[in-house]
């Protein structure tokens, strides 16, 4: 008969919580950091990123593409994770005018490309990939590992 009655005072906790542990505003991004969105590939110059940012390029012949509108719809959910692990997304919808990226990589109607900081490409993908895979994959990639050592000297 106790455990139903502490019920609703663990329920109203449970609620109040947040709001006694997060000052107001907490969950608003400052106004110095900019927001984590996809950038075109025609705004983007290699040799200032290098090092930097690790790309995660999403190619298509079109933005109207479905399998370029899906890739986009699954990477909207992680872009905070992203941002975390220094990621620069890139889109590239028009094959009439190459980017340089374009130009390198050589996609082929839609391409899902990963790299690392040293902006060597890690893996291609030719269909639309869930963000919780590429972030996993961007954790096994061997600079994200060594970044994460650093952080946490313990996880030795």
């Amino acid at each position: 008969m106790k455990a139903v009655a502490r019920r609703p005072f663990l329920a109203a906790l449970a609620l109040a919580i947040p709001a006694l542990v997060l000052p107001a505003g907490a969950d608003e991004a400052p106004a110095d950091v900019p927001a984590f969105a996809p950038v075109p590939a025609a705004e983007v110059v290699e040799a200032d990123l290098l090092y930097v940012r690790r790309p995660v390029i999403v190619f298509a012949d079109s933005p109207n593409q479905p399998a370029f509108v899906r890739q986009m719809e699954l990477l909207t959910r992680y872009y905070g994770e992203l941002a975390a692990r220094d990621v620069i997304l890139i889109t590239d919808t028009d094959p009439a005018n190459p980017s340089e990226l374009r130009r390198k990589l050589r996609p082929r109607g839609f391409s899902l490309v990963l790299m690392d900081k040293d902006w060597r490409p890690s893996i291609r993908k030719p269909l639309p990939w869930e963000g919780r895979e590429i972030v996993n994959s961007i954790d096994k990639m061997p600079i994200a590992r060594t970044e994460a050592l650093e952080k946490n000297p313990a996880g030795r």
